[in-house]
């Protein structure tokens, strides 16, 4: 059964300073809700989280579907969304997140802010640079780059028709075109054979241990197999957490991680490293990975 997107009708309230759209409708015979919420970084606690079908292992016995977009008569449910406007340096975003969703957690977290924060003090190393995030989940960070900056970064994501529309819906909820997407599952083969993204970035999607091969997989591609599109250098330099000088050379890998708990939070860099790449650590959870020299 196709899942179908939710019209809604809303009434306001504000309880303890945030403000909540409170939107009701009927599918058949159950009430859903739609959530808006307007606060300064993210609420968390107000988007459910579901782990994505294929982060499972092979021993699941589940038939692939989240558990929460199945109703009980075993049939699919419409996709939920929280809207919320979220505080970046110097501007707000309205932002729409899924609720939950089948293959993508697709909220925002908090390593978006602290990387959109970073990248403000070092916005030099984007100057006419070409930007590919990967998992852009809800597109906000590559929105906020490319109002704030004009960068020309494109999202990518897991290959998805939700997750590209819920992209271009937010650019278009923030007066802005459409970003170029692409549809990408990590270690697929990838759609364009000769990348030219001078820089790729990535915030909070080392969340699944065993997505860290696949994902090693991708970016090796994108940095080994890089083509420069113009005579720009773009080569700066950043100081890493130990105080060295860092030269910022396309192509390379910047990569902000918040959201991971426990001791294999640095596996990810490792398997980097076994695969001949390079990491530096540049302080404040903020990584530059780049082919070895």
């Amino acid at each position: 059964m196709a899942r179908r997107k939710i019209a809604s009708k809303s009434t306001i309230w504000k309880p303890d300073g945030f403000s909540i759209r409170e939107t009701s409708l009927t599918k058949k015979k159950a009430k859903r809700r739609q959530i808006s919420l307007s606060s300064k970084g993210p609420l968390m606690e107000t988007a459910l989280f579901s782990a994505a079908s294929l982060f499972h292992g092979d021993d699941d016995s589940d038939d692939g579907r989240d558990e929460m977009e199945v109703g009980a008569e075993g049939k699919e449910e419409a996709l939920e969304y929280v809207e919320r406007a979220h505080e970046f340096p110097g501007m707000k975003l309205s932002v729409r997140e899924f609720s939950s969703h089948e293959v993508n957690a697709n909220l925002l977290w908090p390593g978006t802010f602290s990387f959109a924060a970073w990248l403000v003090k070092n916005q030099s190393i984007l100057d006419g640079q070409r930007v590919l995030e990967l998992g852009s989940g809800t597109g906000a960070l590559a929105i906020y780059l490319n109002k704030s900056f004009g960068v020309d970064i494109t999202t990518s994501d897991y290959d998805d028709k939700d997750i590209e529309e819920n992209i271009a819906y937010n650019c278009r909820a923030n007066k802005l075109d459409v970003l170029p997407h692409i549809r990408h599952t990590w270690g697929d083969p990838f759609p364009v054979s000769r990348p030219d993204w001078d820089i790729v970035v990535a915030s909070d999607i080392l969340l699944y241990v065993k997505q860290y091969d696949n994902l090693v997989k991708t970016v090796y591609f994108l940095l080994k197999e890089y083509k420069k599109s113009s005579e720009k250098s773009g080569c700066s330099t950043i100081t890493d957490k130990s105080g060295t000088q860092v030269p910022a050379k396309s192509p390379m890998f910047l990569i902000s991680w918040r959201r991971r708990i426990g001791k294999d939070q640095l596996l990810f860099f490792t398997r980097c490293k076994n695969a001949g790449l390079e990491v530096h650590d540049l302080g404040d959870l903020v990584y530059l990975v780049r082919m070895k020299s």
